[in-house]
């Protein structure tokens, strides 16, 4: 065999490989899977805020839990799933950015931790409570939010 005729072979070689992989990879093949690691209180927090924005209201609603989400599913009732998911996603279209605290275990199943909401023009805090159940945390408790007095807002130009 030429040198010409190895090197075609290892490139032809190359790209099947390549090809293979990328395969594999789009769909989602694994010769040996880690386990999935359990989510925490700030991906519950992430997850809900996720699915507000984009109006997925089982995902949003399944967030929550005991009285806070009956609450949620009778606001739902009361409008229409097609109204409320359109609530959701205006009210997330005006954060900027959010800022979600370390977690303060307060029991082996409940958790608080401080969210930090950043708008144009304010920046506002709540306290968020969550339970573990079955595994899941899921937000038991919100608290009201509070004004955070901020130096330079939001989207000030650097001088």
């Amino acid at each position: 065999m030429t040198k010409e005729r190895k090197i075609h072979v290892a490139s032809i070689t190359a790209i099947l490989l390549a090809l293979g992989i990328a395969t594999g990879v789009k769909n989602d093949w694994a010769l040996r899977r880690a386990p999935k690691s359990p989510s925490g209180p700030q991906d519950t927090i992430y997850g809900m805020l996720d699915a507000a924005r984009t109006g997925n209201l089982a995902s949003y609603l399944g967030s929550y839990t005991g009285a806070l989400q009956a609450s949620l599913r009778q606001a739902v009732h009361e409008s229409t799933e097609k109204g409320f998911a359109k609530y959701l996603q205006d009210s997330n279209a005006t954060i900027k950015g959010v800022a979600v605290g370390e977690p303060q275990q307060i029991s082996e199943d409940v958790a608080g931790l401080r969210v930090e909401y950043v708008y144009q023009d304010r920046n506002e805090v709540q306290n968020v409570r969550l339970e573990k159940l079955n595994g899941e945390w899921k937000i038991a408790a919100v608290d009201g939010a509070e004004r955070v007095k901020t130096l330079v807002p939001y989207g000030t130009p650097v001088k």
